[in-house]
């Protein structure tokens, strides 16, 4: 028997449950008894690739269901894999002229920021053009803009060591969104019409993996594009290092969150890393239920020691795991020829995330980011929060809606309990729209839950495999007792 102080239930099912039986997980719920106010935010990351494009078949279900999740702090990631998507000039200057080309990076960024207007965004445009690192020879980048290419950051050191190059590159590409245009290498302008607002920009990704980066050489890289888009975005607040495996890189933490390593007057506004759980080959729904939350156990235990790093070094430093999910075995390719993802998958996935919602709100985490919005074969499908065959949003996309609907900063997470077979995570939670009680049955089996009677008339919503790319069930509790199915997600309203 497992007891937790919280406990987020996923099922796959919904349904009122006859008397207690033997594995029944019994809930209780202090409503008075607040143990922490939130300060977290859950959201997503939008990845770009050629799914996301005009035209792709899939494209205006993406973005309609972007604008109708109406989250904050939503990450915009243009990555190398398709190098004419990231990198907005891809040549160097020569004498005579210069390559700055937006043709396929504007349309994507119009449209994300079209679909996340009213809320806040963290850009990261997060591939430094190749020619800016010494190599062997040039790097070459496919001519077809949709062609994945996996080699394209080659290099670790920079050709020019002070990072001022760097950092032109990175204020002329915010200048092109943010004020109308930039004067390029040559003193030529550059008109784009375009004036949004950056509120956060993230300076680069996964450091500790892109370009073997040192911490000391991401500090510096940090610096000097810092200090280059204050100057065309004053406004702007930064999030730094992302990185890809936080457990492993205790001394990009020591070294990048002590002040004393940077330039007077650089902001440490925000840190950010990832997690993903990666079961072996071959498992299935029936140990996924112990790889997932075993693996997210190991992460909040990672999440322990950077919030103790940060406290020591840098207080008022923000914290944002924006890359929370699975990779499946096979990816980024895809299933192998044959095989789908099965259904329940995404259940699961969509469990995960919830679990490590609330489990990060406990230690006050700022931002909660599941990733991605679109992910497809050749891109990460298992990740993927919308079906890349037909464009609608699968489970995990309507967990996260479900969390971001109903729990935001400054809600008061009381003191919950749930004593039985261990697979059953569930936090109450006092809100300005009421009580309310998140439930993630963690398992690949039916849970029961007996329940505070104050919730037996309570208003339910609930993804489950049932749910499947439909949005949440809802309904309302006749009396106490619950079966929920193999991994749900169910938020009750109290009444």
């Amino acid at each position: 028997m497992r007891f937790k102080t919280s406990v987020l239930v996923c099922a796959a099912a919904l349904t009122v449950a006859p008397a207690a039986s033997s594995g029944q997980e019994t809930v209780s719920v202090r409503w008075n008894q607040t143990v922490r106010t939130s300060q977290s935010t859950p959201t997503l990351q939008v990845v770009v690739n050629p799914m996301l494009e005009p035209g792709s078949s899939i494209h205006d279900g993406a973005y309609s269901a972007l604008k109708s999740l109406g989250a904050d702090y939503v990450r915009h990631v243009p990555w190398f894999p398709y190098p004419k998507m990231a990198v907005a000039e891809l040549q160097p200057p020569k004498a005579d002229r210069t390559f700055w080309d937006f043709t396929n990076i504007d349309p994507i960024t119009k449209d994300f920021l079209a679909a996340t207007a009213g809320h806040s965004t963290v850009m990261n445009f997060s591939t430094i053009p190749a020619w800016m690192f010494k190599t062997d020879k040039p790097v070459t980048y496919p001519t077809d803009t949709n062609q994945v290419d996996w080699n394209y950051t080659q290099g670790t050191e920079l050709v020019d060591p002070t990072g001022k190059q760097l950092g032109d590159y990175y204020a002329r590409l915010v200048g092109w969104y943010t004020r109308g245009g930039f004067r390029d290498e040559l003193g030529h302008w550059h008109q784009s019409g375009y004036h949004y607002r950056f509120p956060y920009w993230e300076v680069l990704n996964e450091v500790d993996s892109e370009h073997n980066t040192t911490p000391e050489q991401y500090t510096q890289r940090y610096d000097a594009i810092v200090s280059a888009i204050h100057r065309v975005s004053p406004d702007t607040k930064f999030m730094g290092l992302a990185l890809a495996a936080p457990g492993d890189a205790p001394g990009y933490f020591e070294y990048f969150l002590n002040h004393k390593n940077h330039q007077a007057g650089i902001p440490l506004d925000f840190i950010s890393f990832h997690f993903y759980a990666t079961p072996a080959p071959g498992e299935t729904p029936d140990t996924w239920q112990y790889t997932f939350f075993d693996q997210a156990n190991g992460f909040l235990a990672t999440t322990h020691y950077i919030l103790a790093i940060r406290d020591r070094l840098s207080p008022a430093t923000k914290i944002d795991t924006d890359e929370l999910g699975v990779i499946l075995p096979f990816d980024p390719a895809g299933p192998p020829s044959g095989k789908t993802i099965p259904p329940i998958y995404w259940n699961a996935a969509g469990a995960l995330y919830a679990y490590l919602y609330v489990e990060l709100s406990q230690l006050g985490v700022d931002v909660i980011g599941e990733s991605q919005l679109v992910g497809y074969p050749s891109q990460f499908p298992s990740v993927s929060m919308i079906d890349y065959t037909n464009g609608k949003p699968n489970a995990r996309y309507w967990v996260l809606k479900l969390i971001v609907d109903n729990f935001h900063p400054g809600d008061h997470l009381v003191a919950t309990s749930a004593q039985g077979n261990g697979q059953l995570l569930a936090q109450g939670f006092v809100t300005s729209q009421g009580r309310r009680l998140l439930l993630v049955n963690e398992s690949n089996s039916t849970t029961h839950l007996a329940l505070p009677a104050d919730l037996s008339n309570a208003e339910f919503a609930t993804v489950d495999k049932a749910t499947g790319d439909d949005p949440p069930r809802t309904g309302t509790l006749n009396g106490p007792a619950l079966s929920l199915a193999p991994f749900s997600v169910t938020v009750l309203k109290a009444k």
